[in-house]
């Protein structure tokens, strides 16, 4: 699977990276999901010290410490539970993070984390002692490079402003183009990577999209009515050559941009995974290709998450 430079760091990424979220809790699950993405050439993983009350982190550092040298592992921090882990409070200070990355290190059974990301962020957090914080934990090596979590453009400008960070993980997908006026020209400007979530769209943006789109009959997804919805898919649909998927296209046009390093989709099961790597091994888009997603497809914009 070819791979991509991570920011102005030397860490190379694979295109797709296997998100932890949705690996679950069982053991075995867990372990053929992440042993099939070393297979299909995937180097990347994904997870964070909020999913599964960091149970997540240590299936994934259980599962990745024979090949921990071959792999690039991210977490996040920023999310700090309650006492009876009934919900969490935000915490950005440096201290948590200083705190939050030894339990990370621990439950993921390794001495660095490739990449360290801020787990959400607003312009009311201390951001300058934030920074310190993950600068000071560079210094120390624990970690190889840091970044952030955020949909806010103003908060992406500040940490660009004020940090060395080396990517910035956003949803995106050609259901969500809400980056491309504002953080994606941003982020290419000042080599900062884009590391996509969401890029299927909750599943819209994929073969089985019929199953999965009564799910949207209320509240549709995002600006999109459930009948746009239906009308969009299928329009892209009948308009793909035979040698084309639509989560094919989907992954393929979030790849497009140059500022975009790897696309991160979570898998429950080995099929899900593998139908993911498939995707994303589709050869690079057409000019026509591209522009029929533009053409078909809003431009949405960030109305909120300032």
């Amino acid at each position: 699977m070819k791979k991509k430079t991570l920011g102005k760091s030397n860490i190379q990424v694979s295109e797709l990276a296997l998100g932890g979220m949705s690996l679950g809790t069982e053991e075995k699950t867990a372990r053929a999901i992440i042993e099939t993405a070393l297979e299909e050439g995937i180097n990347y993983f994904d997870t964070a010290d909020l999913y599964d009350f960091g149970l997540n982190e240590t299936l994934v550092g259980t599962f990745l410490k024979p090949v921990r040298e071959k792999v690039i592992i991210a977490t996040k921090a920023g999310n700090r539970w309650e006492k009876g882990k009934e919900g969490w409070t935000w915490d950005p200070s440096k201290a948590y993070i200083k705190e939050a990355v030894k339990a990370s290190l621990q439950r993921l059974q390794t001495d660095y984390i490739d990449l360290y990301q801020l787990h959400g962020g607003t312009l009311d957090d201390p951001i300058e002692e934030t920074i310190e914080a993950f600068e000071e934990l560079k210094k120390e090596g624990l970690i190889r490079a840091y970044g952030i979590s955020s949909i806010r453009p103003n908060v992406i400008r500040e940490f660009i402003a004020h940090s060395s960070i080396d990517s910035v993980m956003m949803q995106y997908s050609p259901l969500d183009r809400r980056p491309e006026e504002e953080a994606l020209p941003l982020l290419q400007e000042h080599g900062i990577s884009m590391v996509a979530r969401g890029p299927l769209a909750k599943g819209l943006l994929s073969t089985n999209w019929r199953e999965k789109i009564n799910k949207f009959h209320e509240k549709g997804f995002l600006d999109y009515s459930a009948a746009e919805l239906s009308e969009l898919l299928n329009g892209l649909e009948n308009k793909l050559s035979d040698s084309r998927t639509l989560n094919g296209l989907a992954l393929r046009y979030i790849l497009q941009h140059e500022a975009v390093s790897s696309v991160v989709a979570g898998a429950s099961s080995v099929s899900q995974l593998k139908e993911n790597a498939r995707a994303v091994k589709e050869a690079a888009l057409s000019a026509e290709e591209f522009e029929l997603v533009q053409t078909l497809t809003k431009a949405n914009q960030y109305e909120q998450h300032r």
